[in-house]
């Protein structure tokens, strides 16, 4: 049996179109229930996190120098930290750790 490349990237094409589509056609009014406001709203984060902290723990050699990175990271960004400043936090935590380890 012979797999025909293009045919599975049409199908790719069309459910990719149909999910960004549908929305567009099927709502248009603005939406009043607050429950799914809120849902839409917190999407794009939880999406964006749920791909995030995994990779931080497996990025590393060791995932205790992951985990002790994100949660010292954490408690920096809590504590006012920029981006920036973060960043170079959590690879020094990570840097030390797997020193150690």
């Amino acid at each position: 049996m012979t797999h025909n490349i293009y045919i599975y990237i049409l199908i790719m094409a069309a459910v990719s179109y149909t999910i960004r589509v549908l929305p567009l056609t099927l709502i248009r009014k603005p939406l009043e229930n607050q429950f799914l406001q809120s849902f839409l709203y917190y999407v794009p984060y939880v999406t964006l996190a749920v791909m995030t902290f995994p990779a931080i723990i497996h990025a590393t050699q060791s995932p205790i120098a992951g985990a002790l990175a994100l949660v010292i990271g954490i408690a920096a960004a809590w504590m006012g930290a920029g981006l920036l400043p973060v960043a170079v936090i959590c690879c020094a935590v990570v840097f030390v750790t797997e020193f150690f380890l």
